[in-house]
This record gives C-alpha cells, sequence and structure tokens, in this order.
C-alpha cells in the first residue's frame, strides 16, 4: 500500500518547475475518454478527481494526461480489488480509512463554518486604525558597498574592496552627507545595488517584510531625514537614510485584514469547541509516559520491559 501511494504520489508531484500545463477541455461530463476492464470512464468523473488535488497536482495531472489518466485507472482496478478481498475490513486498512474519513469530515465542518463566518465592514476598519503601524511603510535611501575575500581589480575593471576597506569607504561616505554632499550623487557615483541605484537609492519597505534583523533594527527605526551607520551584511555594507512613514491606505490591505480576522474566530472558535467537551483526562500513566505494570502494554500499544519474554 506504502509503495503504491508512493508511486502515484511521485507521478502527480513531476514536473513542479514545468510550464503550466494548458487548460482542461470543455467537454460534457459524460463524455468518455477512455475505457478500461470493459468499463467506461468519463470526463465528469476524471474532473472530480483532479478537482480535489492540490493546484501543483492538478497542473501536473493535466499535464501529463495520458499518463495521469493510466495511474487512475490502475488506483480503481486495484482499489476494486482490495475491495473484492474485503481489505478495507481488516487491520491495519479498516483503521486507516476510518481516521482519514474522520479527518475529512472534520475539515469539512471547519470549512463550513468558517465560511459561514462575516466581518462587519467597521470591525475591519476598526482593527485598521488601532493597528496602523503595521501597515507602515517606510521609504528609504539606500548606498550598498559591497566587499570580497579577493579583493583587487574584478572582471569590470572595478576595484573590489576588502571588507576593512569598505567598511572606510561607507564611513567616509556618511561624513560626507553629513556634510551636505548629494546623496543622490554619491548613490550614482558608489552604490553596487543596481535595482536601488536605477532608481536613485530608492527602496521601499514594511514591517511585515522579511528582512534580514541587523537591517530591520535599523531600517525601520530610522525618522525621516535620519542617516544610518553602515550595517554590515555578509557581502558588504549598506547605508540607509529614513525619507517618509506612511500607512498603506485601507484599500490595500482590506482582505488581507479580512483574512486575519477571520482566522482569528476560527482560533477562537476551536478553543471554545475543544473547551465545550469538558474532557477529563482519567489515566495518569498514559499521559505521564511511565511504564505500564507487567504484562501490560505502555501508551504505544507495546509490551512494558518486564513483559518481555525470556530465552530458556
Amino acid at each position: 500500500m506504502k509503495l503504491f501511494g508512493c508511486v502515484f504520489i511521485l507521478f502527480v508531484a513531476i514536473g513542479a518547475a514545468q510550464t503550466p500545463a494548458p487548460p482542461a477541455p470543455k467537454l460534457a461530463p459524460d463524455t468518455v475518454i477512455a475505457e478500461y476492464d470493459g468499463k467506461k470512464l468519463t470526463y465528469g468523473e476524471i474532473q472530480k478527481y483532479i478537482n480535489i488535488l492540490p493546484p501543483q497536482m492538478q497542473q501536473n495531472a493535466l499535464r501529463n494526461r495520458k499518463e495521469f489518466v493510466e495511474q487512475y485507472a490502475l488506483m480503481r482496478r486495484l482499489s476494486e480489488v482490495a475491495e473484492q478481498d474485503k481489505l478495507g475490513e481488516t487491520s491495519p486498512y479498516k483503521e486507516a480509512i476510518e481516521a482519514y474519513r474522520m479527518r475529512m469530515l472534520m475539515q469539512a465542518e471547519i470549512n463550513k463554518v468558517v465560511n459561514a463566518f462575516t466581518i462587519p465592514p467597521e470591525d475591519a476598519q476598526s482593527f485598521y486604525d488601532q493597528n496602523k503601524s503595521r501597515f507602515e511603510q517606510i521609504n528609504l535611501k539606500i548606498i550598498y558597498i559591497p566587499f570580497s575575500n579577493s579583493a583587487g581589480a574584478g572582471a569590470d575593471g572595478k576595484k573590489r574592496f576588502s571588507e576593512q576597506e569598505a567598511k572606510a569607504k561607507a564611513d567616509e561616505l556618511i561624513k560626507e552627507i553629513k556634510a551636505g554632499a548629494d546623496f543622490v550623487k554619491l548613490v550614482k557615483e558608489n552604490s553596487e545595488d543596481a535595482t536601488t541605484k536605477a532608481k536613485d537609492g530608492d527602496l521601499t519597505v514594511s514591517r511585515s517584510d522579511n528582512l534580514p534583523e541587523a537591517i530591520r533594527t535599523v531600517a525601520l527605526a530610522l525618522k525621516p531625514g535620519e542617516l544610518s551607520d553602515p550595517v554590515r551584511q555578509p557581502n558588504g555594507f549598506y547605508i540607509f537614510r529614513g525619507e517618509s512613514v506612511a500607512a498603506k491606505p485601507f484599500a490595500e490591505v482590506r482582505n488581507q485584514i479580512f483574512s486575519e480576522l477571520k482566522d482569528k474566530k476560527m482560533k477562537d472558535w476551536l478553543e471554545s469547541t475543544t473547551k465545550s467537551l469538558n474532557i477529563k483526562l482519567e489515566n495518569d500513566q498514559f499521559f505521564s509516559g511511565a511504564p505500564g505494570p507487567s504484562g501490560a502494554p505502555g501508551p504505544s500499544g507495546t509490551p512494558s520491559p518486564s513483559a518481555a519474554p525470556h530465552a530458556n
């Protein structure tokens, strides 16, 4: 069972880096697309199965349709044989099927409840007003001075700084800026970050961005006009200057807020439902993981050491 599951999952996972699959044709559900064992396989049946797969697996199935249908027919054939052999009524398959069904029904109920949640617009607006700093965008200007373990001239003829030289260069630029030098001019003459250099050193970040901790600590704390000390990163030093701070408009983060408030409602509902079960733990031995009495199974269902048979 495990081997076939792995084979089938491997098939639908192939091609993760390929181009998007062509769209499925618009066929009537009762259109026969293949036959196996004298049985007809319809477009509607195969489409229902594809629809429950994760998005990437759906793409892979549509990209390799012939192979997918062959795998699907094989799965159907072997599951039918398993039904005839009553494997679904024997351990461990019976318990696995029941557990899977229970998990699926649980998820279906969660989805039903969550889809019924409503978030009043005024609640979303209130959340935005109370947490506006979370949605702030910080506009910066930066200069990047890289360093290399192999100092000297690079392939482009430009001098490559050692770490010590790059730090000294960054310190020198900061002195020039504090003395009134044009920041944009220094960006064009010295910065080696091509993306921001093309925008006169402009960079916009938000508090939710995944920034290196050293940069986050400095950049997000800068006030407009404030200049940072050189911030070391593995391959260079950054100089930041704060330009402006402004929160994203509510319209831009509305969907994010509604999703977050729904998630909070779901968490509260799950916690409340769990509490309503009035679960009482009855067996300290099970929950402590202590060995059971002689001959009794431990928490994992295995006999305790004292019950193991001894060789004569």
